[in-house]
């Protein structure tokens, strides 16, 4: 997980750098940042699910169907989709496909995401402060789960937009 001092980028309604702030302080002003959300599919059309852990910042103990997290001041979204994917699942040298950029908004949570894609088949070797487990299920197993566990509700839309726009 990241440290709670760590510079994140911290941007406006448009989407413009207009500072950076540590994670901790970006959370408790419920500030406006940057992150990144990776989906990882097999080749079989499944997608990569994580558990986060339960001291997670935000969404602990939730399901997730991205990998990502918040960009850091000075990163780019490809940089920090590169980065965040080879801290929590080990993996580097896939090609990221960019789907969309996106605003999401809860009580708690203002993020200016952007989506990417990747083939991979595994292994993984999952980061212990962040991924409690993970496994690829299909399109109806995750939504059958969604109705009965908890998942990040930024995933969830990011999920169904990608769908909607693949086909």
């Amino acid at each position: 997980m990241g440290s709670s001092r760590e510079p994140v980028a911290i941007v406006d309604r448009d989407n413009r750098v207009v500072g950076s702030a540590p994670r901790h302080e970006m959370r408790a002003r419920n500030l406006i940042h940057r992150a990144t959300y990776i989906m990882v599919l097999n080749r079989r059309g499944e997608l990569f699910v994580q558990l986060r852990t339960r001291t997670k910042d935000i969404y602990p103990g939730h399901y997730d169907v991205a990998t990502g997290g918040v960009v850091l001041a000075g990163e780019s979204y490809e940089e920090s989709a590169k980065r965040e994917l080879a801290e929590e699942l080990g993996v580097s040298g896939v090609r990221l496909a960019r789907r969309f950029d996106f605003y999401h908004e809860t009580a708690g949570n203002r993020v200016w995401g952007r989506l990417f894609s990747c083939i991979h088949d595994g292994p993984f070797v999952l980061q212990a402060e962040e991924v409690a487990d993970g496994a690829f299920y299909s399109l109806a197993t995750i939504h059958a789960l969604a109705k009965t566990h908890p998942f990040t509700p930024d995933g969830l839309l990011v999920l169904e937009r990608f769908l909607r726009e693949r086909d």
